[in-house]
């Protein structure tokens, strides 16, 4: 295994074991594996999850349930308590980046944070990233660090994805509950009956579960990046990584990938609405590489505006064939409907684009 720049994604029981503020019973022999990496010239971006835990104890909530207002409280106070812990433990500055899914789905702002982790690396800094839990609304949120991490491993163009978290790897079944149960060490493709081999989270500080896991190595490998998921409470993980083992399950990285806009595209932006197409624009579209017409199109559902994203529908199956850039929003787009390109000034009185969805801002699913 050779790695030139990895992000590394830490977990909150790993941060928080005892659900009361940090701890350095685990991350002590993490940031020892991090400055191993650095000594060795790899370049490490650390996600680190934790700061609702670490802020836990001190904030009053009185109910197993937290409130919006508690949490982003709890991640306010703890997002200090959860850096000065991991800053204990290295000899060089360590930096903090608090991003929410509106940055990453703003292009200038995504560029933005790719130059920045770019300088830091550049200056020997650790940079140290989590979603800015505490002004971020359910629409700003990516939701789990383990996606998060994923975003930020395509961003910063890394080669590989650690995440770290209490559990070995991905088991044929659970193995908290079947004694049989057999840990994979290799995943080449990830499937349904991958998915389906995924349970929920028991951790109530934690926000993801398997599942997450596996969309983050989905979103990653797709996009060249291998993905391993390894148990950070192990100390001997660390040691077997540098050794080149494998001593959890490793995702392969696909090769075929595409380019950095789509990628941004297909992984960063979320969906604001659905184009239906009749037959026609679907062949063009799925099998030609043809731009997106508005006489192709047969229905418009939710609401958008230019420059939202939106999956584009076979009508006949209702399968999602793609997702984009939609030039128009949904009330301008609901007028032009199935018209030829030289009516749209006719009908609207201005003329955007002849196309509803370019093929440059098109990633075919």
């Amino acid at each position: 295994m050779k790695f030139n720049r990895i992000v590394i994604k830490v977990g909150s029981a790993l941060i928080s074991p005892d659900n009361n503020g940090c701890s350095g019973k685990y991350i002590k022999a993490i940031a020892h594996f991090i400055t191993q990496c650095r000594k060795a010239n790899i370049e490490v971006i650390l996600v680190s999850s934790g700061s609702v835990a670490a802020g836990r104890h001190l904030i009053k909530h009185g109910s197993p349930t937290l409130s919006i207002p508690a949490k982003q409280a709890m991640a306010s106070v703890g997002q200090m308590q959860m850096m000065a812990n991991w800053q204990q433990f290295f000899d060089v500055p360590c930096s903090q980046l608090l991003i929410t899914h509106g940055d990453l789905k703003d292009r200038e702002r995504y560029t933005n944070i790719k130059n920045t982790l770019s300088t830091l690396l550049a200056n020997n800094i650790i940079p140290i990233v989590n979603e800015n839990d505490t002004v971020a609304t359910e629409e700003l949120k990516v939701g789990d660090n383990d996606n998060l991490a994923a975003l930020v491993a395509l961003l910063s163009e890394a080669d590989s994805l650690f995440i770290l978290s209490d559990i070995n790897g991905v088991y044929n079944k659970n193995p908290k509950t079947h004694d049989d149960a057999v840990m994979i060490n290799e995943i080449a493709e990830i499937t349904n009956d991958v998915y389906a081999m995924a349970g929920a989270t028991n951790n109530p500080i934690a926000t993801g579960g398997m599942k997450t896991k596996i969309q983050a190595a989905e979103k990653a490998v797709e996009s060249g990046i291998e993905t391993y998921i390894l148990n950070g409470t192990n100390s001997q993980v660390f040691e077997k990584i540098l050794a080149g083992e494998n001593p959890g399950t490793r995702f392969l990285a696909n090769k075929n990938i595409n380019n950095a806009k789509k990628h941004w595209i297909k992984y960063t932006l979320k969906s604001h609405g659905k184009i239906m197409l009749d037959s026609g624009a679907v062949n063009v579209v799925k099998f030609k590489g043809a731009s997106l017409l508005p006489s192709g199109i047969v229905d418009i559902t939710g609401e958008f505006l230019a420059g939202d994203a939106i999956e584009l529908i076979d009508s006949t199956t209702k399968n999602v064939i793609a997702k984009g850039i939609c030039q128009y929003s949904h009330r301008d787009l609901a007028r032009i409907k199935g018209k030829n390109t030289e009516d749209i000034e006719r009908i609207l009185g201005f003329y955007p684009s002849t196309e509803v969805v370019h093929r440059d801002d098109m990633v075919m699913l």
